[in-house]
């Protein structure tokens, strides 16, 4: 999209997900994410995802798509505090957006997840890295 930020995603030594890199503001930019098409899942029966993280004391995103062909992602923001945490996210409060705008269109609707994925776009030029150890439905 223009911007220049670069991010990675890889394994760390402990055998934990970790995305990390560098925000920048330069050319339009202002945000980096990573994202994972999973396959259609049902989550029906679930009320909450759940994520094990530790960060470095940003805020950042959660985004969902129930379907991988549909443009816009529902998310729900996070901040993390240098500490692993885990965090119970309920499904229903995650809302629809599109490059950075709320959308008018209902919440998750809570049938299918076929991809996830983080971002950062907290407006400034900054260093990030989330490590993850865990993502599970609840």
């Amino acid at each position: 999209m223009g911007g220049a930020s670069e991010a990675k995603f890889l394994l760390n030594k402990d055998g934990f997900g970790e995305f990390l890199g560098h925000v920048s503001l330069e050319n339009n930019g202002g945000f980096a994410s990573v994202k994972y098409q999973i396959g259609a899942i049902e989550v029906d029966e679930f009320q909450k995802i759940q994520v094990k993280i530790k960060g470095d004391t940003l805020k950042y995103q959660l985004r969902l798509k129930t379907n991988k062909s549909e443009r816009h992602s529902y998310v729900s923001y996070f901040e993390t505090n240098g500490e692993w945490q885990t965090l119970e996210l309920p499904l229903h409060e995650f809302y629809p957006t599109y490059r950075g705008r709320a959308l008018e269109l209902p919440k998750y609707p809570g049938k299918f997840l076929e991809e996830l994925g983080f971002l950062i776009a907290n407006k400034k030029d900054q260093n990030f890295k989330l490590e993850i150890e865990q993502i599970s439905l609840i």
